[in-house]
């Protein structure tokens, strides 16, 4: 038996040695087609533009600026296709760090999601995919922290734009902390949003930056757009970077884009937006570690304190106490300070001499029995209709 299967081997060992070649050889072409990609994107992003002078990079100062009115705006985004049939999947997310940097990353992430999305599902999880990318893409920060707060130490140029239109000062129900924070913990441990895949940029449908026309849109979430850079850049595999922790303070960076000096049109109006510029409250010094927001008193409630906001000549006197009351709810101590020049909102308390010089607005509620107050400037709101001129020593 032994003798026959020898006999058969050596009659058919030329066929096997064909068959060996044909599995080398596609082994061989298997391993070749698994690397071409990746070498293919090597030498074509060699070829591409320097990230510096990609459009909207981290460096860009004019990203936040749309070209367009919102239902201009609109329309234009309608008529702009999307770019890929299929979208290309961002690789999963590998932590790398300590505790600490789990906290501020996670706490980063979750702020980001908040303040761009709002509360959806859907919204927060392709925001925060955005916010991943980049940490991994060399034209941004390598940490999340870094990357959310991009460009906040500039006038002009925040990649986010709640870092430094004055939504800081915003406050959130815990339980839409609790919520997004569990997004953000699943994104760290790996969790991939397919839908918007490798996109590292999105803005919403009601704004035309000048920026959009030069990236590809590849999908669409809520009232956001997605977009990734054409070419190498823009593909999973510039997705390269190794994230290794590192977060810096996000205290200290939300602290440093308050103080900040922008442009008025970067600014919410009170009676516009009825936010504040900037907010100091009892509670800015958070509990535990990571927090990035004062708790609120209330679910969707401003924390009671003093709020510095930026008010105009074309503003409805009656509005701006309206909104005032907004910002002081309950009965603890609270105070609203307006001025017209963004420059001259101070950083701090007590205010300077310059900044009650400048004075255009003062809001104080009712509390402890006594009586709402509300002064105005009036040489810039003349016999306003509600509340009383300001005296002549802070005037």
């Amino acid at each position: 038996m032994q003798a026959l299967a020898s006999s058969r081997f050596r009659e058919n060992s030329p066929l096997f040695g064909v068959l060996a070649l044909l599995v080398l050889a596609f082994a061989a072409l298997a391993a070749v087609g698994h690397q071409v990609p990746r070498s293919l994107a090597a030498a074509e992003q060699a070829a591409q533009a320097p990230l510096e002078a990609l459009p909207a990079s981290g460096e860009d100062a004019g990203i936040l600026f749309s070209t367009l009115d919102p239902e201009a705006a609109r329309a234009r985004n309608a008529a702009v296709g999307f770019a890929y049939a299929t979208s290309d999947p961002a690789p999963s997310f590998h932590f790398r760090g300590n505790g600490v940097d789990r906290n501020r990353a996670r706490d980063c992430l979750a702020l980001a999601a908040l303040a761009e999305a709002g509360a959806g599902d859907a919204d927060q999880r392709a925001v925060m995919q955005v916010v991943l990318n980049r940490v991994r893409h060399p034209a941004f920060a390598g940490t999340v922290c870094g990357v959310v707060f991009e460009g906040s130490q500039r006038p002009t140029g925040c990649q986010f734009t709640f870092t430094c239109d004055g939504s800081l000062a915003r406050t959130y129900p815990e339980s839409l902390w609790r919520s997004a924070r569990a997004r953000a913990e699943e994104a760290l441990g790996g969790y991939v949003d397919g839908k918007v895949g490798s996109a590292t940029h999105y803005h919403a449908d009601y704004v035309y930056p000048a920026w959009s026309g030069e990236l590809d849109k590849i999908a669409a979430v809520g009232p956001h757009l997605f977009f990734r850079w054409k070419g190498a850049w823009g593909s999973s595999h510039a997705l390269s970077a190794r994230y290794s922790g590192g977060e810096p303070d996000p205290l200290a960076l939300r602290t440093l884009a308050q103080e900040v000096e922008r442009p008025e049109d970067l600014l919410p109006r009170l009676a516009d937006a009825g936010t504040a510029v900037r907010s100091i409250t009892a509670s800015d010094t958070p509990r535990d570690a990571g927090l990035l927001a004062p708790r609120p008193t209330a679910p969707g409630s401003p924390a009671p304190g003093v709020h510095f906001v930026l008010v105009g000549s074309g503003d409805s006197p009656d509005a701006l106490v309206e909104r005032a009351r907004a910002l002081c709810p309950g009965d603890r101590y609270c105070q609203v300070y307006g001025w017209d020049d963004p420059a001259a909102i101070p950083a701090k308390l007590p205010l300077p001499s310059s900044a009650r010089a400048s004075l255009r607005f003062s809001f104080l509620p009712s509390r402890s029995g006594n009586g709402e107050v509300a002064y105005f400037d009036c040489r810039l709101f003349p016999a306003p209709s509600a509340g009383t001129c300001l005296p002549r020593t802070l005037n």
